[in-house]
């Protein structure tokens, strides 16, 4: 089941803000340069970041920090290279450049320094500290369903977490045709037979080079945390399985979305197949030739009506086979997850279109969606009434574009004996500061709104008009985050007690994260049991 199409037209769909709006300065808090400018010596040379005072916490800012050789020409599909050594001292005080991608995303903001395929670099935050401070490290990836996204956008800015005492990492990864097409001619050319993947490998790359080098800006290579929300927690549940990634992890938070059915990864014959069709589209008969092409050229084929979306396969290198199958064999990274969901992931009109929520057209469209298991689904996802076919189609919506995936991944991890903390994020976002004639708030909390409560930005976001009440779940959501890093538990002073997974009262321990944040009984296992085997026994069929 290619979901990845979904998740992109969802994301496309569902965030009509008002980018202008946005602060593009960052998280809008008191952020005040100072004269010393910090250095670091890292693998390549020396560079020279930008010293600030956020939450009045003296902070270390170092952006656009290369940590692979430009993906350019005959390096185009290929596994990044490592990045050549500079003379003389660095600058480090402007985002790099976001990677190829088309304007698909409108809640989608960039501090970037233009785009282009010269894109792989990171940046990181500090508190000013000693060197060898061994402070806890979140390296988090940014969601973008693979074909958008970038580590400047302000919503992932990592000062209020270094203000926390954490090092905080964003990385560009290589995206859409750049980042995941697959050729034979590829494979050929490649030492274990492997193509594509080639945006999951640079953040891999990333890893590696965080590993090596965070030690010089006060982390602690022995605690790497890797996060992501959408495409960037499906990335996380990725680099979990992969057996290239799994030993540098301490602990993974995820946040909606995992590489398991329904998102689940192409076989590589498939992934070959759809870049052959790629090429033939944009006229290319060789390997170099289609490396040869400007990358605005790829960047338009890549828009064409009837596309295939941008998605992981199972190369044989980087995955050697589908994360669902590592995870059930144990075999993944065991380290602490800390993983969920939102209230209103998907939204009842995705299934039932323009259509009035009627019981009898909700029937209709289970009977479409399931078959011969409607009736199942109908006892799971129950409409007797327009206002329970809201309900349930919304709940059947959000499951089919990445709740499930995301209960799956939290599941499968639980079994293997690993601490599993899981939460339902269910804070709405408020009224916009300026909305359109009859716009009203979502009645729930929508794909990806969370992130500026989790990583403590909403000042970042000057679309809505934030309350009180908004500021407190941001304060705690970032505490739970923060202490998930640090330790590997999300628990601490001043938290509401967040247990981890377990089975009680005939469902799983969760944490509902809102105003009123409480710990409840997940009885949901019925419907994503039924999911499962929905989705087993048919692994491509779209809904």
């Amino acid at each position: 089941m290619a979901l990845l199409p979904r998740l992109q037209a969802t994301m496309r769909r569902s965030f009509p803000l008002a980018v202008a709006a946005w602060l593009a300065a960052g998280p809008g808090t008191a952020v005040a340069a100072t004269a010393a400018a910090p250095r670091v010596d890292v693998q390549g040379g020396t560079l020279e970041g930008v010293a600030a005072q956020v939450d009045g916490v003296a902070l270390r800012e170092f952006q656009g920090i290369p940590y692979a050789a430009p993906p350019l020409g005959a390096l185009r599909w290929k596994p990044p290279q490592p990045a050549p050594a500079w003379a003389g001292v660095r600058q480090a005080t402007r985002f790099g450049p976001r990677c190829m991608q088309l304007p698909l995303f409108s809640d989608m903001v960039f501090r970037s320094d233009g785009m282009s395929e010269d894109c792989l670099y990171l940046n990181v935050w500090t508190p000013a500290r000693a060197a060898d401070a061994k402070l806890p490290v979140l390296v988090y990836f940014y969601g973008g369903g693979f074909v958008g996204g970038d580590g400047s956008e302000p919503r992932y800015d990592g000062a209020h977490l270094a203000a926390r005492g954490i090092v905080a990492v964003t990385v560009n990864y290589r995206l859409g045709a750049f980042g995941f097409l697959a050729l034979p001619e590829l494979a050929a050319e490649s030492p274990r037979r492997a193509a594509g993947n080639y945006g999951l490998l640079d953040q891999a790359a990333a890893l590696r080079w965080v590993q090596a080098n965070i030690a010089r800006f006060g982390g602690d290579p022995a605690r790497i945390t890797i996060g992501g929300e959408s495409a960037g927690s499906i990335s996380v549940s990725a680099l979990m399985a992969s057996p290239q990634t799994r030993g540098l992890i301490a602990g993974a938070i995820g946040e909606s979305g995992a590489l398991i059915a329904p998102i689940a990864p192409l076989p590589l014959a498939e992934a070959e197949r759809r870049g052959a069709a790629f090429a033939r589209r944009v006229g290319a008969a060789t390997l170099a030739g289609l490396r040869a092409l400007p990358a605005e050229t790829l960047l338009r084929a890549s828009d064409a009506e009837g596309h295939p979306a941008w998605q992981p396969d199972v190369d044989g290198d980087f995955l050697v086979e589908p994360p669902e199958r590592t995870f059930a064999r144990g075999a993944q990274a065991r380290v602490p997850l800390l993983l969920g969901a939102n209230s209103q992931e998907g939204y009842y009109t995705a299934l039932l279109k323009d259509q009035p929520p009627t019981p009898a057209r909700y029937r209709e469209v289970l009977q479409r969606l399931f078959g011969a298991q409607a009736a199942q689904a109908l006892a799971l996802y129950p409409g007797g009434s327009e206002e329970e076919v809201k309900r349930s189609a919304t709940a059947l919506a959000g499951d089919l574009f990445i709740a499930h995936s995301t209960w799956r991944w939290m599941d499968l991890h639980r079994r293997s004996g690993a601490p599993v903390y899981f939460y339902w994020y269910a804070q709405p976002r408020p009224a916009k500061r300026h909305p359109e004639p009859g716009e009203r708030p979502d009645a729930g909390a929508v794909h990806s709104g969370e992130i500026e409560y989790a990583l403590d930005n909403l000042d970042g976001n000057a679309v809505y008009a934030w309350t009180p009440q908004d500021r407190a779940v941001s304060r705690l959501f970032a505490g739970y985050v923060a202490q998930f890093v640090r330790r590997g538990d999300p628990n601490g002073p001043e938290l509401p007690a967040w247990p981890a997974v377990r089975e009680q009262d005939g469902g799983l321990l969760r944490q509902t994260i809102a105003v009123d944040t409480r710990t409840e009984v997940d009885r949901g296992s019925a419907r994503q049991a039924f999911l499962q085997a929905f989705f087993a026994a048919h692994p491509r069929r779209l809904p």
